[in-house]
């Protein structure tokens, strides 16, 4: 049987850790002016980085459940 500090803990240090940076990531480029949501294409950008970031964690948790439990 694999224990959860081999299964759920790398999936939560990885987007854990990992959210943080991008989130920390997206606010400087906030603060810096370089991300201007009235545009459409930034805000476009914006919803795929956002969305692609969920996407994966879904896809990886996913396939951590698929191969736990089947």
């Amino acid at each position: 049987m694999i224990s959860f500090f081999d299964s759920w803990l790398p999936f939560i240090y990885l987007y854990g850790v990992g959210g943080v940076l991008f989130t920390t990531g997206m606010v400087l480029i906030s603060k810096s002016k370089s991300l201007d949501l009235r545009k459409k294409i930034h805000k476009f950008w914006f919803k795929v980085l956002i969305f692609g970031f969920i996407y994966f964690m879904l896809i990886h948790g996913l396939f951590t459940i698929a191969a736990l439990y089947w």
